[in-house]
């Protein structure tokens, strides 16, 4: 809800007018009584509820701002568990005699909607012939004015339930993940002493993405269909010169970036940076942190609208975790903190106090990782990412935090209850106040870009999501196991006697560590060395979306997940169904498509070069000249024994497709090789697909 000038942005160009299309503090003090607007700005800064006998004037004035802004409909904006966002426009006017119309909109209809829940995915929770469904206003995040090419759209963020009352959205349980991670750090501050005060739970979500021409991506059915190329040969030239990376931008880019910022500083949101990534046609855009609930729903918009400009631009946004086999792939890198009573809790203080709790904060989520890596994994789980976990340019699907050489020296001297200097490159060394706990550094952390959950100063950077994920599932399950965590460490140090408080405290973080310190890894994610070190420790490798899932339906994690009231467990088999059969059905659809080209476009065209080929030889021999007779020869042996292995492939895969998603994959991969190697020997004119080196050199 802030303005330009409270995001730290420089807002002096005069064609943008930072959160002008969100209902803020600004708006709701020009359209709303004081004492309404007071009571609205309370409910969403403490998380209160709203006093229902606001409702109707609340719901006028955002009528009049949404048709000041040119609003001719409104629409209860929410996430359900397709992994996008969903909406349902209704006008404001309705008929009040002949040719004429009154603007309405209540209380009612800004508070609840009522879509098809039977429609959306439900894991069974929902029956076809069960469609009641209700949206709720979330009205800790804003409303605000979605515009398009003729008009705009009021957009009220919303939760989403079923009649009988089960989660069928993303938001609902990262709410409640909030709630019990807000109450379980007011319980450990509470036993350092500290007042009752203010948690705040941020994140900074970077999002990577690609850009093609929209002309070429037309010619692709399987960018089309399934966001990702399934076939291409790897261009003599990908990323190997390292010569992309925060390199100069193109002004066809930069352009689109440029029109992608505007917008989103309409909206309110705070991007700040841009630049070229590591592939060829990869780009990243980042925000400044936010509140958590709020951060999601905008890296929702973030992604909506990265896909919109492109299409104004003649260009298409891949989203895609893995759009093409041999470059970079794109993930979504979640940067995690929190905060109480405005002082973060991950960022090393400026007194004993301040870095004991610190200590504890580390020593829980030291703890979570280490105890639930398997349900943190699992909220990585897509079939997109499962290409791109353990490729040499993401983190590996193994779960390990890095947090330093500095740090892990503090951390060491912690568990050998030795307290000498910890050395120190630079920065200031901070006690804590007590013999029994070593000197602690302040920024000294570098940075692991192969951990895929790294501290790097004052947060966490969750590096495992891809980049087409809904932030909300991965930060519900870190908040559910971090609050499992704190809770432990409250009620052990809740029972020390004040005397031997901080001695105790360190007996404490002593016993986490020892007992927790496999999941802590500083070196090479990437290599096979740490992957037979990480087997050596216990700790899960889960390679495959469908083993990644188990463990949700696991009864130790229905048990968390139920007593944290973040998620029942009737809803947590809904959800295990749900992405289970959502993965099935996109390994069969790639299987699908990719049979569809093989037979429909390559197995044609590479008989037509074969077809070339014997008419030249043929022509050839009726004016007797053997010149040039072996090449052409040679070469249609080998495009003929290749068209084979096609035919054969693509047959398999026909066979395949009626099996399990295993062997779909392996039979896909096959057919990706077979057509893969017929691309370099056949016309340039006549494949028909547009190659990797056309596709990557956007210009």
């Amino acid at each position: 809800m802030a303005d330009m000038k409270d995001c730290g942005m420089d807002c002096s160009a005069k064609d943008i007018a930072y959160g002008s299309d969100v209902f803020n503090e600004k708006a709701m003090r020009e359209y709303l009584a004081k004492d309404t607007a007071e009571a609205l700005l309370h409910t969403m800064r403490d998380h209160t509820p709203l006093d229902p006998s606001l409702a109707n004037e609340v719901a006028h004035a955002l009528k009049q701002w949404g048709m000041d802004r040119g609003a001719t409909h409104f629409t209860h904006w929410f996430q359900p568990l397709t992994g996008s966002t969903a909406e349902k426009h209704d006008a404001f006017f309705e008929p009040a005699g002949m040719a004429e119309t009154l603007a309405r909109f209540s209380g009612k209809n800004l508070i609840m909607g009522e879509p098809d829940a039977s429609s959306f995915p439900s894991g069974g929770l929902r029956r076809t012939f069960e469609a009641r469904g209700y949206t709720a206003w979330d009205v800790t995040s804003p409303v605000f004015v979605k515009r398009h090419s003729n008009g705009a759209t009021l957009c009220i963020p919303t939760v989403f339930c079923s009649y009988t009352g089960e989660v069928l959205d993303k938001k609902t349980p990262l709410l409640r993940s909030m709630q019990t991670l807000d109450r379980a750090v007011r319980r450990l501050m509470a036993c350092f002493g500290e007042p009752d005060g203010h948690v705040t739970i941020t994140l900074g979500a970077e999002q990577e993405y690609f850009l093609v021409d929209k002309a070429l991506w037309a010619r692709r059915p399987d960018l089309v269909q399934c966001g990702r190329t399934l076939f291409g040969a790897s261009p003599a030239r990908t990323q190997q010169l390292e010569d992309h990376y925060f390199g100069s931008i193109k002004p066809r880019v930069l352009a689109f970036m440029e029109d992608v910022e505007r917008e989103l500083w309409r909206l309110g949101i705070p991007a700040k940076t841009r630049h070229n990534e590591t592939a060829p046609a990869q780009f990243e855009m980042a925000p400044m942190f936010e509140e958590l609930n709020l951060a999601v729903d905008h890296n929702m918009l973030i992604m909506e609208t990265l896909r919109n400009v492109a299409d104004r631009h003649g260009l298409v946004c891949l989203l895609h975790e893995k759009p093409f086999a041999g470059v970079n792939g794109s993930g979504k890198h979640n940067n995690w903190s929190v905060a109480y009573n405005g002082k973060n809790l991950l960022e090393p203080g400026g007194n004993p106090q301040e870095n004991a709790v610190f200590l504890a904060v580390l020593a829980a989520i030291i703890r979570a990782i280490d105890l639930h890596a398997d349900i943190l994994r699992a909220s990585t789980a897509t079939l997109g990412n499962e290409s791109r976990l353990g490729a040499h340019e993401a983190p590996p699907a193994i779960i390990s935090i890095f947090l330093g050489d500095e740090l892990n020296e503090v951390l060491r001297r912690i568990e050998s209850a030795t307290s000498a200097d910890a050395p120190g490159r630079k920065g200031g060394k901070l006690r804590i106040g007590v013999d029994t706990l070593p000197p602690l550094p302040r920024d000294v952390t570098d940075r692991n870009r192969t951990s895929p959950f790294a501290f790097t100063g004052n947060k966490f950077e969750f590096r495992a999501p891809g980049s087409s994920q809904n932030c909300s599932g991965v930060c519900m399950v870190l908040n559910t196991i971090v609050a499992e965590s704190l809770d432990v460490l409250a009620d052990a140090i809740g029972k020390l006697p004040k005397g031997r408080f901080h001695e105790g405290l360190g007996k404490i973080l002593r016993a986490v560590l020892k007992d927790h310190k496999r999941v802590l890894f500083s070196g090479d994610g990437y290599s096979a060395e740490w992957v037979a070190e990480a087997k050596r420790r216990g700790l899960p490798n889960l390679r495959s979306v469908p083993e990644a899932l188990a463990c949700q339906i696991e009864p130790a994690t229905l048990d968390l997940f139920a007593k944290r009231g973040v998620l029942m467990p009737t809803e947590m088999h809904a959800r295990h169904d749900v992405f289970l059969a959502e993965y099935d059905r996109r390994v069969r659809l790639e299987g699908k498509v990719a049979l569809e080209i093989a037979r429909g476009m390559v197995e044609p065209a590479a008989a037509g070069e074969l077809g070339a080929l014997a008419k030249a030889l043929g022509d050839l021999r009726a004016v007797g000249l053997e010149a040039g007779a072996p090449a052409l020869r040679e070469r249609a042996q080998t495009i003929g024994v290749r068209l084979e292995a096609l035919h054969a492939a693509a047959a398999a895969l026909d066979a395949a497709l009626d099996g399990p998603p295993p062997a779909i994959q392996a039979a896909q991969a096959n057919l990706r090789a077979a057509v893969d190697t017929l691309e370099g020997a056949i016309d340039d004119a006549r494949w028909p697909l547009p190659k990797y080196r056309d596709l990557l050199a956007l210009h």
